[in-house]
């Protein structure tokens, strides 16, 4: 089965053709980040009115490039006859996301369905994210085939699902495709939404996490002492060493709380401020310790939860999961624990948003409704 799949939920124009629920024969991106980059942060209007002047060319995109079509390039008579004799079904995310942006990709999908006579899926677009991990990109070859049954059958249920982005921070149990229960989330603020904020606070530019990233890079590479484990510290160091708090990491419950690492933040870079001390090794150092906090918590909330469900495999996703420190944490304590649980990390072009795991989220729930009746959803839950 073919399914070309839409998303439009919040700043990117994406669609994608997907085989099978776990062959990527198109994906296509057109992000607006850099008018967002001007401006700090994402203007939901200006996502929109982006999104609108690429929806069609990123459909056409993704229908008509060869890569999609290994028997052949469709005939040419337009979206509409290449739909009806290639694809078999339509997906489009209906929520969570901007309302004005999610219009975009529903009522396209909707006169698609309506004009070719598809089948239609509304898709949830945080469930979505974690059907990255079941996703791998077709080659001339078949050689993708053993690649794919090797990966997809790894995936063991139960498992933990870690959906971890700029919007949301939820932790599922999967006891299989068709069983998730939501075991917790974000009280406030997501851990993307810290990231993006606390890099506005110390200057360094959006999106938030790769500009933390970075920073915290440089710094760990100045100062080894910091991540080393020598337990004979410097007494300069540890005099000048930055400590921020790990939101709710000791509590028994499965939640998550970033606005006091915002907090925390701000009120450390006002004091470096007054002292005028806050230089490029200081921003560096602050850079370090947002990601060391807001990654000490993923990890430890994670694990818990493996070991209280005592699962099988752990599957992450959403753009935090494309976070190095965040994949070298999680294998480090899965190994020091000696835990024998799979960690399955989708690569970091299928973490941000796409439309290749609505197409295969649309798959492996496959429930098509009439197109009349598919609406945007911008407020829809992720408790299940």
């Amino acid at each position: 089965m073919k399914i070309l799949a839409i998303e439009t939920s919040c700043d990117e124009t994406a669609a994608a053709v997907i085989e099978d629920g776990i062959k990527i024969l198109t994906n296509v991106v057109a992000s607006s980040k850099n008018l967002h980059i001007k401006t700090g942060g994402i203007i939901p209007e200006v996502a929109a009115r982006e999104q609108v002047k690429c929806i069609i060319p990123v459909i056409n995109e993704a229908i008509k490039t060869p890569r999609g079509w290994p028997n052949g390039l469709p005939r040419s008579g337009g979206i509409e006859v290449t739909i009806r004799e290639n694809i078999d079904a339509l997906a489009v995310t209906v929520g969570p996301g901007l309302n004005g942006s999610l219009l975009v990709g529903v009522e396209t999908a909707k006169t698609i369905a309506y004009a070719t006579g598809k089948p239609i899926v509304p898709v949830n677009h945080i469930l979505a994210h974690l059907y990255a991990n079941w996703l791998l990109e077709s080659d001339k070859d078949t050689s993708w085939v053993c690649e794919v049954l090797s990966r997809v059958g790894g995936i063991r249920f139960p498992a933990i699902a870690l959906v971890v982005s700029g919007g949301h921070t939820e932790l599922f149990l999967m006891s299989n495709h068709q069983n998730l229960k939501w075991l917790g989330g974000t009280l406030d603020d997501a851990a993307g939404e810290c990231f993006d904020k606390t890099a506005r606070i110390l200057g360094l530019g959006y999106p938030g996490g790769p500009a933390i990233s970075v920073a915290a890079d440089k710094f760990s590479g100045s100062h080894p002492e910091f991540i080393s484990g020598y337990k004979k510290m410097l007494k300069r160091v540890q005099h000048d060493m930055i400590k921020l708090p790990r939101p709710m990491i000791d509590t028994n419950d499965l939640n998550f709380s970033f606005s006091g690492l915002k907090t925390a933040v701000l009120r450390e870079t006002n004091k470096f401020k007054s002292l005028k001390k806050l230089n490029g090794e200081t921003i560096q150092h602050l850079a370090y310790e947002i990601q060391e906090s807001i990654t000490d918590v993923l990890v430890k909330k994670t694990l818990d939860a493996a070991q209280k469900y005592r699962i099988e495999s752990i599957l992450l996703g959403g753009g935090v999961a494309a976070n190095r420190r965040l994949s070298e944490k999680f294998k480090l304590r899965i190994e020091n624990l000696k835990l024998k649980i799979d960690l399955f990390i989708p690569p970091p072009s299928l973490c941000t948003d796409n439309a290749a795991y609505i197409g295969s989220y649309a798959y492996f729930h496959y429930h098509p409704i009439h197109w009349q009746k598919i609406q945007t959803k911008p407020d829809l839950e992720v408790e299940v």
